[in-house]
């Protein structure tokens, strides 16, 4: 077969192996990104903070008629402290340990 019935057929045509793994370490990069903005621990520990600081703060605000209904305890007020001391877990659970980035595999593409 000559070189341009080789081209054709090829999937990669007119592209050089480098073109191919730039492409590759391009969308690892994006890939090992988008797994750390999307760490299911930011999102449920930052909607733990939200929601505790806004249960925390109906709490504090709860008149005594609303403490007597729940037998005298003040259950927003605990409940918001709770939520926000499991946000703060999270969040600092993602920071100590971040998602590590996925590692590049070393076989080259097309080996089987």
């Amino acid at each position: 077969m000559s070189d341009s019935e080789n081209s054709a057929r090829s999937p990669h045509a007119g592209y050089s192996e480098q073109d191919v793994q730039r492409q590759v370490t391009e969308l690892e990069g994006k890939s090992a990104t988008a797994a750390r903005i999307f760490d299911l621990r930011r999102i449920i520990g930052g909607l733990f903070v939200l929601y505790g600081i806004i249960v925390t703060v109906t709490g504090i605000t709860d008149s005594q008629a609303a403490i007597d209904k729940a037998q005298g305890v003040n259950i927003n007020l605990w409940t918001g402290i709770g939520m926000l001391v499991l946000g703060v877990f999270f969040l600092v659970w993602l920071k100590l340990r971040p998602a590590a980035p996925p590692v590049p595999s070393t076989e080259e593409p097309g080996a089987e």
